[in-house]
């Protein structure tokens, strides 16, 4: 059966346990492997990036694959030719997929015709391969996912959305705080709650940093939502992670983001600059998450 990972679940409980230690084990030993050895991987990116692309590429090559990475300008996805169509011709040029698209109705469709594993690499509703990493920043640090508080502060996008899925499987406590008219997905955390993932959503941004370990944050605009800025500005007041955030948290808190970051807004340059800030161990994660999440795609 092909694997695909485009939602957090589709690693199940003990799959996304599994490969978080992998992960680990990969960092800790500069993994370098051959189950990509004659596979070819190819990259197919409606919006731009700098990390994913990197890591996803750095990754393939360390697995033994070649990579094809191709922009919208380089192919037909979902243009003049029916999605379900390209499917079917890449699986048959192709042994995997990994694509940064929009709406994620596309990677499902790309599942439903395809034939080869096919990885999210980020769309509008979900960025899960993004929030793997971050918790294998966290394990790294705070093992026991038991004791500990995460707060998510800002919007309810797709990264919001893909910490709360995150909750279902990994044992923390998460308090998700957005203004009014920027929730994530209330069926998700409908979802999740019922689930039992000890997940909650309020409105002060205050409250959901009292005694977290971990406070997360993304741009208030994300790609795509340039022209909501300056409303999203006035939306978001009192949102920015900063100093006096920071202070309502638990002792020796971390801060995080998935970068890019935008100073004065988000986050104050004095967090992000600060010994608490682990930004850039998240970026570095995703290179050995997304090899172990290969890994696990590629592995039947």
């Amino acid at each position: 059966m092909t694997r695909h990972f485009t939602r957090i679940r589709d690693l199940g409980q003990e799959g996304a346990r599994q490969v978080l230690v992998r992960a680990k084990e990969m960092k800790d030993t500069a993994f370098r492997g051959d189950i990509l050895a004659g596979k070819s991987i190819v990259m197919i990116f409606e919006k731009a990036s700098t990390r994913t692309r990197l890591s996803f590429e750095v990754g393939i090559n360390q697995l033994g694959g070649k990579s094809i990475f191709m922009t919208p300008a380089e192919s037909q996805l979902g243009r003049s030719e029916p999605l379900r169509d390209t499917a079917r011709v890449i699986s048959r040029y192709n042994d995997g997929m990994v694509v940064r698209t929009f709406g994620q109705e596309k990677i499902d469709e790309l599942v439903k015709y395809g034939s080869v594993p096919v990885i999210n690499a980020l769309t509008d509703q979900g960025h899960p391969c993004q929030i793997m990493s971050d918790i294998l920043t966290m394990y790294e640090r705070t093992p026991d996912f038991e004791s500990l508080r995460v707060a998510w502060i800002g919007d309810g996008n797709n990264m919001a959305n893909s910490w709360i899925e995150a909750a279902i499987y990994f044992p923390f406590e998460l308090t998700v705080a957005v203004p009014e008219g920027y929730d994530p997905d209330m069926n998700l955390l409908v979802f999740a709650q019922s689930s039992g993932a000890k997940v909650r959503l309020v409105r002060d941004p205050e409250e959901a940093a009292k005694g977290a370990h971990y406070i997360n944050t993304d741009v208030w605009a994300s790609m795509g939502q340039e022209a909501e800025q300056a409303r999203r500005e006035v939306a978001f007041k009192g949102f920015c992670v900063d100093s006096a955030l920071m202070a309502l948290a638990a002792p020796n808190a971390k801060f995080m983001h998935c970068l890019p970051a935008h100073r004065g807004e988000e986050v104050s340059e004095e967090v992000f600059e600060s010994d608490a800030s682990i930004v850039f161990d998240q970026a570095e994660n995703r290179l050995h998450m997304q090899k172990a999440i290969m890994e696990w795609a590629f592995s039947e």
